[in-house]
């Protein structure tokens, strides 16, 4: 496996993994204060559509980064 594609995989699986923490903070299965606010933050309370939905979309994107890094061809 080329360096490039290392990257690629390890980017993805990133991605996948937030994406998975999102889903599950967004169904309420998992619950977490915020970490370094600069802002106003609160931690999520119940479920949340917006955070499942952005969780599955992140999940989906990462395993597709990760899926066309690791097969790629060299070109």
């Amino acid at each position: 496996m080329k360096p490039i594609q290392v990257v690629g995989v390890l980017v993805g699986a990133f991605i996948a993994l937030l994406g998975l923490l999102w889903l599950l903070q967004g169904a309420a299965l998992i619950q977490m204060r915020p970490i370094l606010c600069v802002a106003n933050c609160e931690p999520i309370v119940g479920r949340s559509l917006f955070w499942a939905a952005t969780g599955v979309v992140a999940f989906i994107i990462g395993i597709v980064v990760v899926i066309l890094s690791a097969r790629r061809d060299g070109t």
